[in-house]
């Protein structure tokens, strides 16, 4: 399973990263989800460096000309609601491909947020049988969503390639992601991998709540 991990080269993501970490910044939510939106810019088009193409060949007004174009067919994945401007982002690039959204959240047992249990409510998806999946999530923290939400979406079919696309990571959650999903076609994608969560499984230094600082507190 390869592992890209975007911190470890110096590039103007840095910039976006520093503003959503950055509590004097980020609580400017329009800047907030612009911010996971071009962050999921730059990945898609990491991505895409990765991907089957093919040749065709173009009428331009003096001639033509042969071009490489996308040879695999691409879903986007975004987990609710943090997940939204991060697949925008994506979309932009992959501005073919299909879509899905799956809610998966945490549910509290207590009021201390010890501990939880992750549930899905609601999944929306065209069929994923023998395309490319991205799985999109601004937030990597234990991997449970994530692999939840691949089970789910299995229900729709087998992918070729799993590409779990995030932008903070911890290291517990790569990890868990190495256990938990195909070795031979699942590539991780991280702006920046963090090295530890704190009691409630946030992760520490991370960012706060995405999905808060995207679209507001929630009850």
């Amino acid at each position: 399973m390869k592992l890209y991990n975007f911190s470890e080269e110096s590039s103007l993501l840095s910039s976006y990263i520093r503003e959503i970490r950055d509590i004097t910044i980020q609580g400017d939510r329009l800047r907030f989800r612009r911010n996971l939106e071009r962050i999921g810019e730059i990945m898609a088009y990491e991505i895409s460096k990765t991907l089957a193409y093919k040749k065709i060949t173009v009428n331009t007004p003096l001639d033509v000309a042969e071009v490489n174009v996308l040879d695999e067919e691409v879903v986007i994945a975004a987990i609710l609601r943090a997940g939204v401007p991060f697949h925008h982002g994506l979309l932009n690039y992959f501005d073919g491909a299909g879509n899905a959204f799956v809610s998966a959240y945490r549910k509290y047992k207590e009021t201390g947020h010890q501990s939880f249990d992750i549930h899905i409510e609601y999944i929306a998806s065209p069929s994923i049988e023998g395309k490319t999946l991205i799985l999109a999530d601004p937030m990597l923290a234990t991997g449970s969503s994530m692999e939840l939400t691949y089970r789910a979406l299995l229900t729709k079919g087998t992918p070729r390639h799993i590409h779990i696309a995030t932008i903070v990571a911890s290291q517990q959650a790569i990890d868990y992601c190495k256990r938990n999903f195909p070795d031979d076609k699942t590539t991780i994608w991280t702006a920046v991998v963090d090295p530890e969560l704190n009691d409630a499984s946030y992760i520490v230094p991370g960012i706060g709540d995405a999905g808060d600082l995207a679209y507001g507190e929630k009850l």
